[in-house]
C-alpha cells in the first residue's frame, strides 16, 4: 500500500529481458533507507517486490503481464522514475490510498502554465472513466494528484512547484505513455451496487440514491 507522495525521482540503469518479463535495475538513494529484499517500492506507481540490494540501488522483478498493462516495459536506460516505498503503519497518508496495482496506461496531452502551478493533461482509456470525477483521486505515475477538469477522454491536473521539483511529471513529452490507477474506494462502491441491484432482497439492497443519502 501507498500514499502517491514520491521520495525521490530515480534512473533506469537496465532492463533485462525475460521470457517471463524482466528484471528492472534502478539507481536510488533515499528509498534504500530501511529497505530489505522482499520489501515492496512503487515504480513508476507500479508495486514492484525488491529482490536485490546494492549501494547504488535495486533490482526487482517485473511479469509479462506487469510489462505489458504499464509502461515500465517501454522505459529505455537512464529514464527518471517516481520512487516510493511502501507505506509504514501509522504514518501519515498525505496524498490517497495508492494500491500500486495500474489500471490503463494513459497520454500526456499537454501543459500550460496556471499561476505558481501547472495544468497539465492526460488522455485516458474509456475503460476507466466511470471511476474518475472531479476532485476526486488518481495516482499519474505513481503520484497522487486531485483532478481539477475532467472531460469524456481527458482530465486536467494542475501541479504545484513541489510535486514538479520531485517528480519526472515536468519532463513528460506530449504522447508520452503514464501509468493510471483509479481511487479503489470508487471500484469497491461500483462492485456493491452490482451486487446490491443483483440481491434478492430489497432490505439489503445498496442504491446510489441510499450512498447519497449517507453523504456518498
Amino acid at each position: 500500500m501507498f500514499t502517491g507522495i514520491i521520495e525521490e525521482v530515480g534512473h533506469l540503469e537496465q532492463l533485462r529481458r525475460r521470457s517471463t518479463g524482466g528484471v528492472l535495475s534502478i539507481a536510488a538513494r533515499t528509498v534504500l533507507e530501511g529497505t530489505h529484499i522482499g520489501d515492496s517500492i512503487a515504480v513508476n506507481g507500479v508495486c514492484l517486490t525488491v529482490t536485490s540490494l546494492t549501494g547504488a540501488g535495486f533490482t526487482a522483478d517485473a511479469s509479462e503481464e506487469t510489462l505489458r498493462v504499464s509502461n515500465l516495459g517501454q522505459l529505455t536506460p537512464g529514464a527518471g522514475v517516481n520512487l516510493e516505498r511502501a507505506v509504514a503503519v501509522g504514518a501519515r497518508l498525505g496524498g490517497h490510498i495508492v494500491q500500486g496495482h495500474v489500471d490503463a496506461i494513459g497520454r500526456f496531452l499537454s501543459r500550460r502554465p496556471s499561476g505558481n502551478a501547472v495544468t497539465m493533461r492526460f488522455g485516458f482509456p474509456p475503460d476507466i472513466g466511470r471511476y474518475l470525477v472531479h476532485k476526486g483521486s488518481i495516482a499519474v505515475d505513481g503520484v497522487s494528484l486531485t483532478i481539477a477538469a475532467l472531460g469524456e477522454d481527458w482530465f486536467e491536473i494542475a501541479v504545484i512547484p513541489t510535486t514538479l521539483a520531485w517528480t519526472t511529471l515536468p519532463h513528460l513529452t506530449p504522447g508520452a505513455p503514464v501509468n493510471l490507477e483509479a481511487d479503489v474506494l470508487a471500484k469497491y462502491v461500483e462492485r456493491l451496487l452490482h451486487y446490491s441491484a443483483s440481491s434478492p432482497s430489497s432490505a439489503s439492497r445498496l442504491t446510489a440514491e441510499h450512498l447519497r443519502a449517507l453523504g456518498y
